[in-house]
């Protein structure tokens, strides 16, 4: 900070001359790399008005390129109205600086603004350019008015621009962005020539509308990609839930391309293996963020912790929390969580209090972790203290979420009536995990009553969830009510309700192979029969030994 200001102080030692003598008679390209090497240094508001000030004492603000360098530099900044201002007092905008204020409001809240301003250029007199278009066409996208983008897509027909490849892709980012996706699509098709940045915005519109599986047809047509076109479908996968599929992508990424993924990519690959456990593939992301002296990166850090422990190794992952330098709110928030998945309540307390120790600021999110460690150890008095000081202390307002997580921990420790009278009091209507906390605890205290009341709600809200119907089966069961349960199975049967089959997975040489009863699709299908048939026989042997 202390270099900056010494340059810019060095900018204003220079004696004033007057710029018919000096600035008239340089070349138009001295000034803009004079001003260029000064905004540069800037970082503050009194930067950008010294840097103003000596535009404004040699005449610079009359050159419109000079001022547009200096309103998106100080929009960037984030001074968006000191540039509004600059532009509102300027007599004779071109189209240059136009296109440079629209871009400006349309990464802003402003976007709305950004509209008014395109159509301000031709009242004007100007005709919009090729830069015009891709910037307004974000704000359009980012307020979502598909009825203005369809209106700017139509001056672009109507002004023979709907070849120009940058516009092209900007209406295809428009259209996905407004759901339109198969306008995005028609408009794709017509395009004769398309460079890899129109495919990567395909591609990411069916991401973001949910079409993974066009995305990656879309994706093995590719002439070219480019690390953007790998990870759009990663992540796409990711997304989903298929992180099968994303892994098998990024491990292909590695094999076909020699592309080396960005952070975006290792984000959804680690993300893709904690949903697995694939532990091995974790890893060797975590050596290659090493290698690549990526440890600065704490989104990065974050996602190797959070795969750790939804692999089955928390200590590791702890290693990783203590190994940071800078850890924010998130990452404290996905280590408590950890612990919880682990069981490990006394640790997942004990961090939030080092983390108040330390002045960090917990979020709801933070309290949904702590309060599900409470759950797993069963401590409600640790519960209730968490849960009430949320407002109190930390001005953080309980959500469902947090209900639901206090109703749990209530329900696994036998206060049903406290659990209940929760569910009256709260300020939410219950959902589906508040009603399923309580048919949990109806089925540990064997309670028929609860049971049957959440159910009845459950049916409602998600009816065709089996496993809601089992927990009160076997709650029938546990209290000798085999009619009931019978019953009940008619009632799934009529329902057309079928118990999803179980599932499991294992990786096994860095390869994640999925398991689901009643399938026998796995290529290994006979051999792995055959390997579990003679285990069988050897425990029967074992056992006519031991007796």
């Amino acid at each position: 900070m202390a270099g900056r200001s010494r340059l810019i102080r060095f900018f204003f030692s220079f004696p004033y001359v007057t710029s018919s003598l000096i600035w008239e008679r340089t070349p138009r390209s001295t000034p803009l790399r004079f001003l260029t090497l000064l905004l540069a240094q800037c970082s503050t508001f009194k930067h950008i008005s010294q840097a103003h000030s000596f535009m404004l004492s040699r005449g610079l603000d009359q050159d419109n390129l000079l001022l547009s360098k200096f309103i998106h530099v100080c929009s960037a900044l984030g001074f968006k109205d000191y540039a509004r201002m600059l532009f509102e007092g300027k007599r004779s905008p071109d189209v240059y600086l136009y296109n440079t204020m629209i871009r400006s409001l349309a990464q802003s809240d402003s976007a709305r603004d950004a509209i008014l301003l395109f159509n301000r250029i031709q009242a004007m007199g100007f005709r919009p350019d090729t830069y015009s278009f891709p910037f307004v066409l974000k704000a359009v996208a980012r307020l979502s008015v598909f009825e203005v983008g369809t209106g700017i897509h139509g001056l672009v027909f109507r002004l023979g621009l709907i070849s120009d490849i940058p516009i092209s892709t900007a209406l295809v980012h428009m259209y996905s962005s407004c759901r339109l996706i198969n306008d995005a699509r028609h408009l794709f098709d017509e395009m004769h020539h398309r460079d890899v940045v129109l495919w990567n915005a395909m591609i990411a519109g069916y991401v973001k509308f949910g079409d993974v599986d066009n995305a990656r047809a879309l994706f093995d047509e590719m002439p070219e990609r480019n690390v953007i076109s790998w990870t759009s479908v990663i992540a796409g996968y990711t997304q989903m839930n298929r992180a099968d599929e994303a892994i098998a992508v990024f491990r292909r990424m590695q094999l076909e391309d020699s592309i080396e993924p960005d952070e975006i990519a290792l984000l959804s690959a680690l993300s893709a293996c904690a949903q697995l456990g694939a532990q091995d593939l974790g890893k060797w992301i975590h050596g290659f963020i090493d290698k690549r002296r990526l440890r600065r990166t704490i989104p990065l850090m974050n996602a190797l912790i959070d795969m750790y422990a939804k692999s089955g190794n928390i200590w590791k992952a702890f290693e990783v929390f203590e190994s940071m330098k800078n850890r924010s709110i998130i990452t404290w928030t996905t280590m408590i969580s950890g612990f919880a998945l682990h069981g490990l309540g006394d640790e997942a307390s004990d961090l939030f209090g080092r983390m108040e120790r330390e002045k960090i600021q917990p979020n709801d999110i933070t309290f949904v972790a702590i309060l599900s460690a409470c759950s797993h150890i069963g401590d409600v008095e640790l519960g209730r203290r968490f849960f009430n000081c949320m407002k109190s202390n930390y001005h953080v307002e309980p959500q469902i979420e947090h209900y639901g997580c206090m109703i749990d921990i209530l329900g696994r420790a036998g206060c049903l009536k406290e659990a209940r009278d929760l569910v009256k009091d709260m300020p939410f209507n219950p959902n589906a995990a508040i009603w399923g906390s309580l048919l949990s605890a109806a089925r540990i205290q064997a309670d028929i009553e609860l049971g049957e009341e959440a159910l009845e709600h459950l049916m409602e809200i998600e009816p065709q969830n089996s496993g809601n119907y089992s927990i009160l089966s076997n709650i029938y069961a546990a209290n000798n009510k085999w009619v009931d349960a019978g019953k009940l199975r008619k009632v799934m049967k009529d329902r057309g309700v079928e118990k999803a089959p179980g599932g499991s997975s294992i990786e096994l040489n860095g390869r994640v192979h999925e398991f689901t009863s009643r399938d026998g699709g796995h290529p290994s299908f006979e051999k792995i029969y055959e390997v579990l048939n003679e285990a069988n026989e050897h425990m029967k042997v074992i056992g006519y030994l031991m007796h």
